[in-house]
């Protein structure tokens, strides 16, 4: 539908592949005047015409420039999967920092519009789960711990400032984990490990969204208005085993509890920060999105199944000689 235009856009988490590919896009957008990215830390890579601001969501200093600048979109991309800090510290930089941003939104009288980054892990993994998850969908064992909590905390706060500014156009985006070239993430460096590690017992059906569609929701959810909560992945699924096997990764079957000693392991092998809570039950009863609020809405369909988004992964990777071709054609 039509949008009031994006004159001043803001993304946070710009030092990362998935802010930077987004800032990188919209400052193409003639319809666009500004584009500032903000972070902790400077990009490692140029950011073209977007303004790079080293800032701390935590802090006041946020809303000053939301201020001065006169924004009137957010682009709410800074939230943390893993790090190799404590886990206090991801919690504030995801639900503090959010809740900073959130508040110098609210009293900008220049703010029009939000779009927020958040995941499909507010769902949870469980043994009960539905087929597949809509978006009225509640989790059926909400999660308790970890990143997936702080998206159910950051998903709160949101619909929060919904209530008190009714008049902004909010887009929350719940991705299936992301997979392309560019990603490194909990899950590209478990795929990594020398011998993969799967639960003794389960194979689970998991979903994918590659970086290039993300990217295109993300881009179209900032230059129109699409207001509302939205699952984000590609079409299909695919088993564990199946994937690793087209890959041609070596696996071993484990027990649940092994797992975590393996994990251990991966900090020296691959840099895995261990195995999150979260990500040990997605790996044991996987995640299914329904995305036809998404496709409706946008009239839109991604350019990537989750098939080929692992295929175009496992390939950039060197996984499999062959390319993107002999990948799609294994079973």
């Amino acid at each position: 539908m039509p949008a009031a235009a994006a004159r001043v856009v803001l993304v946070t988490g710009v030092s990362r592949f998935l802010g930077a590919r987004v800032a990188n896009t919209l400052q193409a957008d003639p319809g666009i005047e500004r584009v500032i990215g903000v972070d902790t830390v400077p990009p490692a890579e140029s950011l073209g015409r977007t303004e790079f601001v080293r800032v701390d969501i935590r802090t006041p200093g946020i809303a000053k420039i939301i201020s001065s600048a006169a924004v009137d979109t957010v682009v709410h991309l800074n939230l943390v999967t893993s790090s190799s800090v404590p886990r206090a510290k991801v919690k504030e930089l995801n639900v503090i920092g959010t809740m900073q941003l959130l508040a110098a939104c609210q009293r900008s009288p220049d703010m029009r519009k939000l779009v927020v980054r958040s995941s499909a892990a507010v769902y949870g993994s469980s043994p009960m789960d539905p087929a597949v998850f809509t978006e009225r969908d509640e989790p059926v064992e909400a999660p308790r711990s970890g990143y997936a909590k702080d998206a159910v905390e950051v998903e709160g706060y949101v619909r929060g400032l919904m209530r008190r500014r009714s008049d902004l156009a909010v887009s929350v985006l719940r991705f299936a984990n992301f997979l392309g070239p560019g990603v490194d993430s909990p899950l590209t460096r478990y795929l990594r490990l020398p011998v993969v590690p799967t639960v003794l017992g389960f194979d689970p059906r998991l979903q994918f969204v590659h970086e290039d569609d993300g990217v295109e929701v993300l881009r179209r959810m900032t230059v129109e208005d699409h207001p509302g909560c939205y699952n984000v992945a590609g079409d299909g699924v695919l088993l564990l085993s199946q994937a690793l096997r087209r890959a041609g990764r070596p696996y071993l079957p484990v027990p649940s509890p092994s797992i975590s000693v393996l994990g251990d392991m991966g900090r020296r092998f691959a840099g895995l920060s261990g195995f999150s809570p979260e990500l040990l039950r997605w790996l044991t009863y996987g995640r299914v999105l329904d995305t036809t609020a998404l496709e409706r809405e946008l009239a839109w369909h991604p350019k990537y199944s989750s098939e080929a988004a692992f295929a175009d992964f496992a390939a950039s990777r060197g996984f499999v000689r062959g390319g993107l071709a002999a990948l799609l054609g294994r079973t």
